[in-house]
């Protein structure tokens, strides 16, 4: 395996998200995106015990021609959709979302979020669908902790989840329209861990916490990291205990043009987008 060196490292800078203090790693002034993983919102919302979840978290809000997909690390999100999904996954889960020619989805935090802590971490990354692909019919797919195959390191000090693609053999719940890996990675510290990959790929790691040496060039918390293609896989090395994310991606090369929560390939796809949800094609969401 021949390590890849970094292009660009980018902090994720904090904002505010409808009312939700989040951090944006990507889009940033660094990178306008790492094709085909366009959006990374890193959050950790502490759930009011006084409001009734039904009005906590994120209303219905409509998404096309992309990816939702959030990992959960701490709490647990309650997914309900147009499509007439109602679903919750917890602490170590995914629940990836292919919008395809429309949906409307919530994501609250689940009833028992106070007894599990009263706090969710997690993070968002949006993943371009490829333009044959954007008006398929939506799909909501949830895999739990127990479900995600977990890849361990030689000194048993990494444990990877293999949520989509492949590592050393070991394959994902997930299978994506394209060829993209998604890891949830936990370093103990002095851990040390080769990721081999195609060399193809697009591929970027966000720190949620901790701290890692990547080529002796050192990652801490909050701050993303995308690489040259000059390579074939990455070494991490862990200086404390460390929660990665890591994606890897065959690039699209496809013209992106989005709004809100719509990403499509040009301005008539993205009106059009908003005309049908203003129709009602994207269906209804009702909260029960």
């Amino acid at each position: 395996m021949k390590n890849r060196t970094i292009e660009t490292i980018a902090y994720g800078q904090p904002m505010d998200m409808g009312g939700f203090p989040i951090r944006q790693a990507l889009p940033s002034s660094k990178a306008d995106s790492i094709d085909p993983f366009l959006l990374l919102h890193h959050a950790v919302l502490k759930v009011d015990p006084n409001v009734d979840v039904k009005h906590a978290g994120v209303g219905p809000h409509p998404h096309r021609g992309f990816s939702p997909v959030t990992f959960i690390f701490k709490g647990g999100v309650h997914h309900r959709d147009s499509r007439g999904n109602s679903h919750v996954v917890y602490e170590g889960g995914t629940q990836w979302m292919n919008a395809g020619m429309g949906v409307i989805h919530s994501e609250r935090p689940p009833a028992d979020i106070q007894q599990l802590g009263g706090v969710q971490e997690l993070i968002q990354l949006w993943i371009n669908t490829p333009a044959a692909n954007k008006m398929e019919e939506p799909a909501y797919i949830p895999v739990s902790k127990e479900e995600t195959p977990v890849v361990y390191s030689e000194d048993k000090l990494a444990e990877v989840q293999v949520v989509a693609g492949e590592l050393n053999g070991v394959k994902g719940r997930i299978v994506p329209h394209t060829s993209i890996n998604m890891f949830t990675i936990r370093l103990q510290k002095g851990a040390k861990i080769d990721i081999p990959f195609s060399n193809t790929h697009n591929a970027f790691i966000y720190v949620l916490n901790g701290k890692i040496l990547l080529n002796q060039e050192e990652l801490p918390a909050h701050y993303l990291a995308s690489f040259h293609k000059d390579g074939d896989g990455i070494s991490i090395n862990a200086s404390e205990e460390t929660t990665l994310l890591m994606g890897t991606g065959e690039p699209l090369n496809e013209p992106v043009v989005s709004h809100g929560p719509f990403v499509m390939n040009n301005q008539t796809q993205l009106l059009e987008a908003f005309r049908d949800y203003q129709m009602g094609k994207m269906g209804v969401l009702i909260e029960e």
